[in-house]
């Protein structure tokens, strides 16, 4: 056992884990922030993707100690996050949900492609998102989504991030 500290979402936590648990799992069993999602367990889907020191990483395979003195966002700490509210919109008017297991990692993904620039064509935007499986769309509606959000968010973003009457 060994322990941990780190930001998680704003605020800081503690605990006192095995050496060998999954950040994901840490947030979900230790914390409650179930939105971070297990899929395949073997960092493939990417519904477990969380931010560390604001780069993307598949939570199921990061080691909970390995964060130790970072910080930790998971799609629970977006809330208040303007980007974030960009996308969630777009995904609603293109489309781009449909069960929602994956859209978690899926939304944390599109915000970072969106910070960097990637959200232009939709050759570069399934390139990005092949790391993201969705068993329920045709990708269709996601990669709509985040054209649209990148396009918003390029353009003034935030008027566009209210919900649709």
């Amino acid at each position: 056992m060994i322990d941990i500290e780190f930001e998680l979402n704003g605020r800081r936590v503690t605990g006192d884990i095995d050496d060998r648990q999954s950040l994901a799992d840490f947030v979900r069993d230790h914390e409650s922030m179930t939105g971070t999602h297990l899929g395949c367990e073997h960092g493939v889907c990417g519904a477990c993707t969380v931010l560390v020191d604001g780069q993307p990483v598949r939570g199921c395979i990061t080691l909970a100690a390995s964060v130790h003195g970072q910080q930790v966002r998971t799609i629970e700490g977006f809330e208040e996050d303007p980007l974030m509210t960009v996308i969630r919109q777009a995904f609603r008017d293109a489309h781009g949900l449909q069960c929602g297991f994956c859209t978690p990692g899926m939304l944390i993904m599109v915000r970072d492609m969106i910070q960097r620039g990637i959200c232009t064509e939709a050759a570069a935007v399934r390139q990005e998102l092949s790391g993201n499986i969705c068993r329920c769309t045709g990708y269709q509606g996601i990669v709509s989504a985040v054209l649209l959000a990148g396009e918003r968010w390029a353009h003034g973003g935030e008027e566009h991030g209210r919900l649709s009457a």
